[in-house]
C-alpha cells in the first residue's frame, strides 16, 4: 500500500528535496506552500502542492481536509519543515516580531500536529517529524528569535514523545546543521522589517558582523554546511526504521555541539560560542 506524508515549507530547500525524494521512492507526497505560486510550481513537477501557511490555522485545516479525502481518511506521517529567521540581537527585537515568527516556526508545527494526531490514532500508527536545528540544543548570537523557537519546538516535542508513548505514533526531532538553503536569503526582509539598526546599542556589532553576513554574497559553503539531501536521508531514516531514534542529527556541526552541550559547562559553552 502506497504510503502518505504531509510536508510542510517545500518551496525551496529541505522540504523541496524531501518531497521530491520521496516521490521518486514512491511516496504519496503533499507538499504544501505558503504561497500559491509555489504550489503552482511542484504542481508541474508532479506533486500534491496544497497551500499552508504555518501562520494560518485555516489553511493547515483546510490542506489537511484536502490531503484526507485524497487518502481516504488517512495520513502516514508529516514532515513540519518550514521556519524563517530574525537575526538580530535580543535587545532590539520588539515583542512583535517574536509573535510573528512564533506563529510560524511553533504554533503553526503545533496546530498542523494537532490536527494530524487525531487521524493517526484512528488508523492506529503514524510518524511525527519536526525539523529543529543545532540552534535547539545550543545558541548563537544575533539568533535569539531562532534559537528561542528551536528551543520551544524541542521542548514540545520531546513531551510529545513521551505522552504517545503508549501509541504506535512516534514522535522525532530532526536536528540539521549549516545546510545549503535559502534561510539566510530570506531571513533579510524580516531584518529589515522589525531591526531598527541604526539605533541600536550594538550598531558597531552589526557594521562589522551580521550586516556584512546577511547582505554580502557567499562565496562557497559555510563551515561544515552539507546540501538539504543530507537532512532527506535522515528523514527517511526515520520513516523507515521499526523502531526510530527520537533525533536525528544532520551535519557535523550539530554533533559538535550536542557534544559540547553534554561536555561543557555553561561558561564554557559561551567561551567557545563567541570564538566561532
Amino acid at each position: 500500500m502506497q504510503k502518505t506524508i504531509l510536508i510542510t515549507g517545500c518551496s525551496s530547500g529541505i522540504g523541496l528535496d524531501c518531497a521530491q525524494t520521496l516521490h521518486a521512492m514512491g511516496w504519496l507526497v503533499f507538499a504544501s506552500c505558503r504561497k500559491q505560486e509555489d504550489c503552482d510550481r511542484l504542481t508541474a513537477l508532479g506533486l500534491g502542492a496544497p497551500r499552508l501557511d504555518h501562520a494560518d490555522a485555516q489553511s493547515i485545516t483546510e490542506t489537511i481536509a484536502h490531503v484526507t479525502q485524497k487518502t481516504g481518511g488517512t495520513l502516514d506521517a508529516v514532515f513540519n519543515n518550514g521556519a524563517f529567521a530574525i537575526p538580530g540581537a535580543v535587545e532590539d527585537l520588539p515583542t512583535d516580531a517574536l509573535r510573528s515568527i512564533y506563529e510560524t516556526n511553533v504554533f503553526g508545527y503545533h496546530e498542523v500536529v494537532r490536527q494530524v494526531l487525531p487521524i493517526m490514532r484512528a488508523q492506529g500508527h503514524g510518524r511525527v517529524l519536526n525539523c529543529s536545528s543545532v540552534l535547539g540544543l545550543v545558541v548563537l548570537p544575533w539568533r535569539g528569535a531562532y534559537n528561542s523557537t528551536k528551543f520551544a519546538l524541542e521542548a514540545l516535542t520531546d513531551t510529545l514523545r513521551i505522552e504517545m508513548r503508549d501509541t504506535n505514533i512516534k514522535v522525532i526531532l530532526i536536528e540539521p546543521g549549516p545546510i545549503g538553503t535559502k534561510i539566510r536569503e530570506n531571513s533579510v526582509p524580516h531584518f529589515e522589517k522589525w531591526i531598527d539598526r541604526k539605533n541600536s546599542p550594538s550598531k558597531a556589532q552589526y557594521e562589522t558582523g551580521l550586516i556584512k553576513r546577511l547582505y554580502t554574497p557567499s562565496k562557497g559553503p559555510d563551515t561544515f554546511e552539507l546540501p538539504a539531501s543530507a537532512v532527506t536521508a535522515k528523514v527517511i531514516k526515520a520513516l523507515e526504521s521499526p523502531n526510530p531514534d527520537p533525533r536525528y542529527y544532520v551535519t557535523t556541526a550539530t554533533y559538535l555541539m550536542g557534544f559540547f552541550r553534554r561536555i561543557f559547562s555553561t561558561r564554557a559553552r559561551d567561551w567557545i560560542i563567541i570564538r566561532l
